[in-house]
């Protein structure tokens, strides 16, 4: 049932899940920060007096806002955020999101990891870009406020988004766009064992409400490959991009109080791998009978679905030799994906021209 590939990137995924599950830890990453700049500790000093200086209103100001988990925010937060303007210790951010990924609070979440989730939640955020008008995507972090936390595609999304909470606690200034593709990034590069390294770079800056996409900018799995390629290639994809990104739905599951689908894509749900691919071709498929959404389910243990886009990608005949390639050939799958995720998360984001690019190396791989 599990292909010999699939079971060596899950005992790398279960050793990380190990190593994470220390009280402490260890110093296992290179030390990626951004450039110090000087007279930090003054700065922290000035900023909170700045807060004290404008008084009420300021304080009004914070505590009239809200997180991305809906929280109120409060003056204390600020003075938090104020404390902690120097540079940023990206590794630092990392530790800590794969550490609140296989929390305890984790292991009753679906398959027990947050990992999957928190792709989503990257993916979703960075997937309304558009690249006529060059609105939408990942910087800004919208999401955090309605209408665009309230459209569906983005129903469930708000355990993620108060699952980092915890991790921003921590890192008041970073902002939220930048610690959502991070995530994502820790998310991909762990539950694929160290195997898939995503190039990252920081810089994005929140936006308010006012910046919110409109609904129907993300895929509606109902559909066919029409509605695939008018949806990814408005971002700016090509048929082969829009195959190695899809083969992300070998994480995760679908639920029936979000999307209205039931059931995971491979049987290792917390674990990427090119299954997604082999079972798409290996694997028959028919039309699930129930009194939800048309979806399809395997004929051998009926436990598996896959939904009417998946399905599109073996009926078109421009995506369907990318499927046999990618199900013969994990590490250019793992190539592919790493470059394409890479895109989709900078789309529409205006870096600045010293911005690094960081290679952030997993905890799985160390």
């Amino acid at each position: 049932m599990f292909s010999r590939t699939t079971l060596q990137t899950a005992a790398r995924v279960a050793a990380r899940r190990t190593a994470v599950a220390r009280p402490v830890i260890r110093s296992r990453f290179n030390s990626t920060q951004t450039p110090k700049a000087s007279g930090s500790g003054s700065g922290a000093l000035f900023g909170v007096l700045g807060l004290v200086a404008v008084g009420g209103a300021g304080y009004y100001y914070v505590s009239s806002q809200k997180n991305s988990a809906g929280e109120s925010l409060t003056g204390t937060d600020a003075l938090k955020a104020a404390a902690h303007p120097g540079p940023l210790d990206y590794t630092k951010v990392y530790a800590a999101i794969v550490k609140a990924m296989d929390s305890e609070d984790a292991e009753n979440y679906d398959d027990g990891s947050f990992g999957p989730v928190l792709v989503r939640l990257a993916w979703h955020a960075s997937g309304t870009y558009d690249k006529a008008t060059n609105t939408g995507g990942s910087n800004g972090a919208t999401m955090r406020f309605a209408p665009e936390s309230d459209h569906g595609a983005n129903a469930g999304l708000h355990k993620a988004r108060s699952v980092m909470e915890t991790v921003h606690a921590q890192f008041p200034n970073i902002s939220y766009s930048d610690l959502w593709t991070l995530a994502g990034v820790a998310a991909i590069q762990e539950m694929s064992g160290g195997e898939v390294v995503i190039p990252w770079r920081p810089g994005r800056e929140d936006r308010d409400a006012a910046f919110c996409t409109p609904d129907g900018r993300l895929p509606d799995a109902s559909l066919d490959h029409d509605h695939l390629r008018k949806i990814f290639y408005r971002m700016g994809f090509n048929d082969q991009e829009i195959v190695a990104l899809s083969g992300a739905h070998a994480l995760g599951r679908c639920h029936t109080d979000r999307s209205g689908f039931e059931g995971p894509w491979t049987f290792s749900p917390t674990v990427l791998t090119n299954d997604y691919y082999k079972l798409l071709l290996d694997e028959k498929w028919s039309w699930k009978k129930w009194n939800g959404p048309k979806q399809y389910e395997d004929k051998t243990t009926k436990t598996l679905m896959m939904l009417p886009t998946d399905m599109a990608l073996i009926k078109d005949k421009s995506f369907r030799p990318w499927v046999e390639k990618y199900a013969k050939d994990q590490d250019l799958f793992y190539k592919d994906f790493a470059n394409v995720f890479t895109k989709l998360l900078e789309l529409g984001v205006p870096f600045s021209d010293d911005a690094k690019t960081l290679r952030i190396p997993a905890v799985a791989k160390a």
